[in-house]
Order: structure tokens, then sequence, then C-alpha cells
């Protein structure tokens, strides 16, 4: 296994009722209205922000032009009765009848970008929403450093050592707190994975560094290697990884909490040339993130351990690298995936359906109550949707379902259709079904039927397309950084919390 330097899980996170004598940055909300800013929430920290303090604020936010719209960053110094801190942030969080959960994240993202080099940050936004304010400076925060050899941050540049959230009462938010860390460091690993490079995550260290994550955590773990792949019958894993000196995995990771089972499937192609039908070198590089699916799934498992959840859950991670070379399959090759079905090949990138077919229905076996499989499956998701929005597919009351509390959560799927008149350009001359149809209409949805052939009728089943949302090529916002975002991590949780509560 590779050695991996250490890095900073993200900064410390703790409730306070006072603030410290040492507070660098008191970050606080400001909603937006006709009549001006206004400190929020009013109601609360009465002690901290006084009605002189709040007035001598929004006086001198208002000076310099504050508006309170969203994300927006305004830093003034602190007022004298403040004496124990530096200057206070203030962070827009929109009109104040549009203020939600996910809000009150961006913001507090915004916030822990912006304070990069800080020791000590006290914030009031925990009066909001105290978990999506965690999250939100956590994840703000968040940086990944691991390959940076001579261009390592300048102390300036480090992210927040210590986020203190003010709460009313010694109380106050306990279990909310813990949720909020936990989820978090969960989304945290999941960025790890996909902002490590190719060259140090090939399908048989990705497995192994799952391994080691699963089982310090006491859950059972099963990897297939090529030999075992190719005797059971993974065809769709084996031809995928075929032209790869580094052979392809699959890992399953059970965590045991309950009667209820859910199945997770996630697309761990560690990096996706396009095989012989080769991508465009523009952007290839992005294609590191073609795992993050896997990732997301695999964080997910370990999140549900940690919180107890009582759902039995398992991870079920198909791990290959798509390359050209002369062992490659070739358009037109027929393969035999698990179970059973024939495939005709016809565009070698059109890979992922491979391997998550293999994946599906050997998580199936295992007799679950739901599925949810999730993938960076099609550059169509990303015309269709942007790179914002996941899209959710799937049988439909559960797709309903998961795509609402996507949204929920901040995650923003949206729910799409199966049409049946796009199942039949799926069909094949040679084979049970082809991987691609012969043209690009509806390229996410034909995606999605190919993959509805491997899920038994009646089987409550969601699959997530997060192409564009998994992967931040443009420049951060809110809790986003550049490069891997770790959705969906906070939907998968979620919906498996409410199945656990069924």
């Amino acid at each position: 296994m590779t050695a991996v330097a250490e890095r900073s899980l993200g900064p410390e996170l703790a409730r306070t009722e006072t603030l410290a004598a040492d507070t660098d940055v008191l970050v606080i909300g400001l909603t937006s209205s006709e009549n001006g800013p206004a400190i929020v929430p009013a109601d609360l920290f009465g002690d901290v922000l006084t009605a002189q303090v709040r007035a001598e604020l929004l006086d001198a936010l208002g000076s310099v032009g504050a508006k309170g719209k969203p994300e927006e960053l305004t830093r003034v110094p602190a007022p004298s009765a403040l004496a124990n801190v530096g200057s206070v942030l203030a962070v827009g969080l929109g009109a104040a009848d549009k203020v939600d959960a996910e809000q009150v994240r961006r913001s507090a993202g915004a916030a822990a970008r912006s304070l990069a080099g800080t020791e000590l940050v006290a914030t009031t936004l925990s009066g909001i929403d105290l978990g999506a304010a965690a999250e939100g400076f956590y994840l703000g925060a968040y940086t990944f450093p691991t390959f940076k050899a001579k261009s390592a941050p300048k102390p300036d540049e480090q992210p927040v050592v210590r986020v203190e959230l003010l709460v009313p009462t010694p109380e106050f938010g306990t279990l909310e707190l813990l949720r909020a860390q936990l989820v978090a460091e969960a989304i945290a690993t999941a960025r790890d994975f996909v902002n490590t490079p190719p060259s140090a995550l090939y399908p048989a260290e990705f497995a192994d560094r799952a391994r080691v994550l699963a089982e310090a955590a006491g859950l059972e773990v099963e990897i297939l290697d090529e030999n075992a792949l190719a005797a059971a019958g993974y065809g769709g894993i084996i031809g995928v990884g075929q032209g790869s000196s580094r052979p392809p995995r699959l890992i399953r990771i059970t965590y045991a909490g309950g009667p209820k089972k859910v199945a997770l499937v996630g697309k761990g192609i560690t990096f996706d040339t396009g095989g012989i039908s080769i991508k465009p070198a523009a952007n290839m590089e992005n294609m590191t993130s073609d795992m993050a699916g896997a990732a997301a799934v695999i964080a997910t498992v370990l999140l549900a351990a940690r919180l107890g959840l009582p759902v039995t859950v398992t991870a079920t991670v198909p791990m290959a690298e798509n390359m050209p070379s002369a062992t490659a399959q070739r358009p037109g090759d027929v393969l035999t995936q698990y179970g059973g079905t024939t495939v005709e090949v016809i565009n070698t990138d059109a890979e992922g359906r491979l391997i998550l077919a293999d994946a599906i229905v050997r998580a199936v076996e295992d007799d679950p109550d739901y599925l949810i499989d999730v993938a960076t499956l099609t550059g169509a998701q990303m015309v269709a949707l942007g790179t914002r929005t996941p899209g959710v597919m799937g049988t439909e009351e559960f797709r309903d379902r998961v795509a609402a509390t996507s949204r929920e959560v901040g995650e923003n799927g949206w729910a799409m259709p199966l049409p049946a008149e796009l199942r039949a350009d799926i069909n094949s001359k040679v084979a049970d079904l082809a991987n691609v149809a012969p043209h690009r209409w509806g390229g996410m949805l034909s995606a999605a039927l190919f993959l509805k052939e491997f899920v038994p009728e009646g089987l409550p089943w969601a699959h997530i397309d997060v192409a564009g949302p998994a992967y931040n090529t443009g420049g951060p916002f809110g809790y986003i950084g550049k490069g891997g975002t770790g959705v969906p991590v906070r939907t998968l949780i979620t919906v498996i919390e409410q199945i656990g509560a069924e």
C-alpha cells in the first residue's frame, strides 16, 4: 500500500457559551431587506451581541456597503465592547424568509474559505442552524495538500484551526454537532479519495485503502482480485479493466446494523481514457474523478457505522482503470455480465454501466430492501442538468423520495424519467443488449435504462448520476472548493436514516 502523508481532518469544532479571550474573528450572519441589513439571529446571544454592539456593527457594515446578499463577506473592526475579539466578519444570508440550512452551510463555508490563516474563530451562525454551520465551516476549510512537496501552504493559507459555535445553553445542539462532524468527516474522506491522483489510486490501491478504513471501523470486507473476478464471471469488470496493466477489483463492505437492508453500488473507474474509443485530450485529467461514486458509497457505509444506524448497509464497489492497449476490449466485442446477460460493446467509453451492471447483480444477491447506485456516468447529465444538479432515476416512488431528500439536504437532485421508447435503442443485433444507443438523445436516460435491465422487478431502486456535481472544475463557492465535492454523501446517509426510522 502506497504511503500517503497524513493530513489534518479539518478544523476543530466546539460548542461554547462565551467568547474566548483570544478570539481572532467573530462571524455573524447578515440578512438583507428593503430596510437594510439585519443581524441574525435577533433573539439569541444578547450577552455578546448587545443592542449597543448590534447598532455599532450595523453602522460600520453599512458604511462599507454591506447588503447581506448570500455569501457576501464584509469584515470590520470589532466594537470596543467586544474586547476579546480582533474583528467581525459579517457573512450574507440573503432575504430573512429564505434562510435555510443550506444557505447557512454555504455562507459558513464561504466564511471559512476567507479566514485561512486564522487560529480561532467564533460564530453566531450556530444559533440559526448549528449542524449546518458546523458542516459549512468544516467543509469550507477543507484542503488537500498531500501531494504538494515544494509549494506547501504558507501560514496565512492554512485552514482555520478551531471554530467555536456559540450556543445559548450547555445542552443546546450536542447530538446535532456530533452528527454534523461525522457527516463532514465522511464527505472529506470522499473528497480525499477523489482528489488523489490516479497514479496513487489505481484499483488495487483503492480497494486496499477502503479495506483499511473499513476494518478499522470493525466492518466486514471482501475483495475479489482479477483472478477471482474472472472465475466468478464478472465479465463487465474484467472487460473494462483488461486494457490496463493495473488489474480490476471488486470490494464489498458490510455494516450489519439492523433488519432493513440497503445496497449501495458505486462506480469506481480510477481513470478513464475512454479505452479504444479514446476521449479528446482536452480536460481528460478530470477523469481522475471517475471513481467519485465509489468514494461516496464507501464513505457512506463507514458513516452509517459511525452513526450506529439500525440498518444493514452493504457497499458493492467495482474498480477498474479504462485504458487503450493491445489487450483492451474493442468496439464490437461481446461480453457476458455477471449473471449471464450478454452485452455488445459499441463504445468502450460507456464503460461505467458495464462495471455497475456486474456490481448490481452481485448486490441484489443479498436480497436488499433498497438499492441505490451512484456514478459519474454520463456527460449527458451535465448537458441536461448542469454541473450542480444530480440526475435521479429509478423506480418512481423511491426515485422521487431520493430526489426530494437530495434537495432537502442541499445536494439538488432532480428526478428524471425512464421513457419506454428509449429502451429499444439499446437492443443489439448480436447480444442481449448494446451498451449505448445509436444516437445521442437522452444519453443519461439510456444509461439508466441499461442499468434497469439488471435490477429485479419490484425492488425500490435509485440511480444517481453525479457526473458534474461530484467534481468542481470551476471556482470555489460556498463550502465547495475545486476538485472533489463529496456529493451525494449527505443524500445517501439521510435516506438511510429515513429507512432506519421506518
